[in-house]
């Protein structure tokens, strides 16, 4: 049997696997990704791709591959409710409610202000293979599709893992210092004893991807419109613009409803049940994949197991509300690509592994626990809203439509007062804490006993702050007439940074010592009047004085600062660099 020998397997080619393989190539580490399928997926999956993703992406060189195909906030950035696609009676095609959302309309500006990117939308079906290009592209060789896992075991210090090749049936096996299980659970974790706890079966969902012209009847401009028939509750639905137009043109579509007693494999019955759904009975279209999926919000209860680092859906699995699942996939890999590679070169104790799970793992169980109250209110508060409920029998459910849009003063109460309920849809499609304000507590950082910012209830409200394990915040900088963000002084390439300003002179003759002494890449930079980087924003966020320091990770999170001056800067700065990097705890497994 051939043998082949590589520091890191990924198991499972998906958004998070793929993201994985670009981050380690970029890191320098050598890996091998298989994935049992013959391509990436068919189906659209998850389509919001989140602004902390975005930076994430714009730091490993993907942000224009990625942008120049998806749709930006003006085009997808509304949250509407409508009764009907189509049709001429009074009922039919009334907006019941929009708002902005998703970090379009008047949170543009807002977003705007806290990244150096906005969110943007691209179904996985389009992002799959332009991840795929890029990692192939920096691993040669290295992704194998249609290759799948048929053993794994631990022996002693290594890894070991037979892959079968399914083309040919060749089976090789790979001996790995660490393995990466982004299998969506399928293989490594129930094998390795890990559990999924929560909330499983909680709905099940049919949804149609398909192609049609919708262009006579759709309202543009929102990520997701919802259908609340006024006539009958199961014609009600859910429709998602899928590209490659964005707009009126859009060609395909994802169509999330009550299939009812339909006999999914039946086509042409399906179909009809489409047409009768979006009211179109002559609509040409065209059935790509019909899925049923269940809602579930499920942790697993470790994140790793011996070599095993276990990540995205494999680790944590929430209704898709607010858009937490591929966005904290991939968030897992790029917390955990820079420690492997502080591990496998030997700057870093394996210890600083198991950070990936103290970190990782209390942010995945706020997405789920999260995604579980959205779910659930989202489940409520249309009908709440409009005034329907068990109590409305069928019969009169047109009657409580007539009155929501009745030009007369109880019409207009009756809007206003559900106006205040939709606005609680906030937690959901305007949670901009939760994409970015996220932080860890316990890790690789050094906590200054500070106490973080307060965060809003809604989870709407994100405060920029350099408290140790907090997001970087961004704030624009300028470098001989180059604009550049507070996100680009570190990364794969820079390794660790040193932000200090025009009085942190002693930190920077500091810094040169301990990444010497530590063979750790560490670059300074000093923002402010007369230093290396002209300040557009930095002294409103950085929270320190001039002349103290931010030790930033290569992944842009805090690892640790000084608020001023320091007796001894080089053994502070040795201490704190060695506490992140587990130095003090060099057990190799």
């Amino acid at each position: 049997m051939k043998v082949t020998e590589v520091p890191v397997l990924i198991v499972g080619g998906g958004g998070c696997g793929l993201s994985a393989s670009i981050f380690l190539s970029d890191h320098g580490v050598g890996h091998l990704l298989v994935e049992r399928h013959a391509d990436t997926s068919i189906l659209p999956k998850a389509h919001y791709i989140n602004q902390r993703t975005m930076e994430i992406f714009r730091q490993h060189g993907l942000y224009d591959t990625v942008a120049e195909p998806a749709a930006e906030p003006g085009q997808f950035g509304r949250v509407r409710w409508q009764t009907t696609l189509t049709g001429e009676g009074p009922l039919d095609r009334q907006v019941i409610h929009e708002m902005d959302a998703f970090g379009g309309g008047a949170m543009t500006e807002v977003y705007a202000a806290d990244g150096p990117v906005l969110p943007l939308k691209l179904p996985q079906l389009r992002l799959e293979p332009i991840l795929r290009q890029k990692a192939e592209e920096r691993n040669p060789g290295g992704v194998l599709f249609s290759h799948e896992l048929v053993s794994f075991a631990e022996e002693d210090d290594r890894a070991v893992a037979e892959i079968r090749d399914l083309e040919s049936g060749e089976v090789t096996k790979v001996v790995a210092q660490y393995v990466i299980a982004a299998d969506g659970g399928r293989t490594l974790g129930p094998q390795l004893g890990v559990q999924m706890q929560g909330m499983f079966d909680m709905a099940n969902v049919t949804t149609v991807y398909f192609s049609a012209d919708l262009s006579k009847w759709w309202n543009e401009g929102s990520l997701i419109t919802w259908f609340v028939n006024p006539y009958r509750a199961d014609l009600s639905c859910g429709l998602l613009e899928m590209g490659p137009t964005w707009g009126k043109n859009c060609e395909e579509w994802g169509l999330s409803f009550l299939l009812g007693d339909v006999d999914s494999s039946d086509e042409e019955a399906l179909a009809e049940r489409m047409r009768e759904v979006l009211g179109v009975p002559d609509l040409e279209l065209t059935v790509h994949k019909v899925t049923h999926w269940t809602v579930e919000g499920v942790l697993a209860d470790r994140y790793r197991a011996g070599r095993v680092l276990i990540v995205g859906d494999a680790a944590h699995r929430q209704p898709p509300t607010t858009g937490l699942g591929l966005n904290g996939g991939i968030q897992d890999v790029h917390n955990l690509a820079w420690k492997l590679a502080a591990v496998l070169s030997g700057r870093a104790g394996d210890s600083l592994l198991d950070t990936y799970e103290s970190e990782r793992r209390a942010i995945g169980k706020r997405n789920v626990e999260w995604g579980l109250a959205t779910w659930f209110h989202h489940r409520t508060m249309t009908d709440t809203a409009i005034g329907l409920g068990p109590h409305v029998p069928p019969q009169l459910r047109p009657s409580v439509f007539e009155s929501y849009f009745a030009p007369s003063p109880v019409g207009a109460v009756t809007r206003a007062r559900a106006a205040e309920f939709f606005e609680t849809h906030r937690a959901e499609c305007r949670a901009h804490d939760m994409e970015i304000g996220f932080a860890y507590e316990d890790g690789a950082l050094v906590p200054d006993g500070t106490e973080p910012p307060a965060r809003s209830p809604m989870g709407t409200d994100y405060h920029p702050t350099t408290r140790p394990g907090h997001r970087l915040p961004h704030a624009w900088i300028e470098r001989d007439g180059q604009r550049l963000s507070t996100h680009d002084l570190t990364g794969a390439s820079a390794g660790f940074v040193l932000i200090t300003g025009a009085a942190g002179t002693p930190w920077a003759e500091a810094a040169e010592q301990v990444a010497d002494k530590l063979s750790v890449p560490l670059t300074v930079a000093r923002i402010g009047d007369g230093a290396q980087y002209a300040d557009s924003g930095w002294a409103a966020v950085r929270e320190i004085a001039d002349d103290g320091a931010v030790l930033v990770r290569p992944d842009n999170h805090v690892a640790w600062r000084s608020m001023g001056a320091c007796e001894d800067p080089a053994d502070a700065l040795t201490q704190a660099l060695s506490r992140v990097l587990g130095h003090q705890a060099a057990d190799r497994r």
